[in-house]
């Protein structure tokens, strides 16, 4: 297994993993790649943001986001932020998800961020009993606020 970065041909594997879920199967559309390829190329384009894939012999089974945030609190302190974490549905708890997030804390730290924040949707129990397995403290509320087109 590696961590690579994402490039535009895991694009429909990335839309899979993020449709494969309650929530996600109501926001992707895996018909129609070309808004996922604008966003790859605008994260592609800031050294903040890094979308990798876990490649298991070229096979993409799993995915996230880490950007980094730079911030004046905590005395100037860079936060890192993970987002759409996922993990092919026939590789769940076999550990790669851990592996994965672990990857991500690590490059966090050697790029300097001094804290690493995630959110989860609050319907989602496994996924916040597995962050708090890794370490991550349920410490604050998050709030939404959807903009229509």
């Amino acid at each position: 297994m590696v961590v690579r970065r994402a490039t535009d041909a895991d694009l429909p594997a990335i839309v899979r993993l993020l449709a494969d879920d309650e929530l996600g199967a109501t926001r992707e559309d895996e018909g129609d790649l070309a808004a996922y390829r604008r966003g790859l190329a605008a994260i592609d384009a800031d050294p903040h943001q890094l979308l990798v894939v876990l490649d298991d012999d070229g096979e993409v089974v799993g995915t996230l986001q880490l950007t980094l945030i730079p911030g004046i609190s905590h005395q100037g302190a860079w936060r890192a932020q993970i987002e759409a974490v996922r993990v092919a549905a026939d590789r769940r708890g076999s550990g790669l998800g851990g592996q994965m997030v672990q990857w991500a804390v690590q490059e966090s730290r050697s790029r300097g961020a001094r804290v690493v924040q995630l959110t989860s949707n609050a319907v989602r129990a496994d996924a916040r009993r597995f962050y708090e397995r890794l370490g991550f403290i349920p410490s604050h509320t998050g709030f939404k606020l959807p903009l229509s087109d």
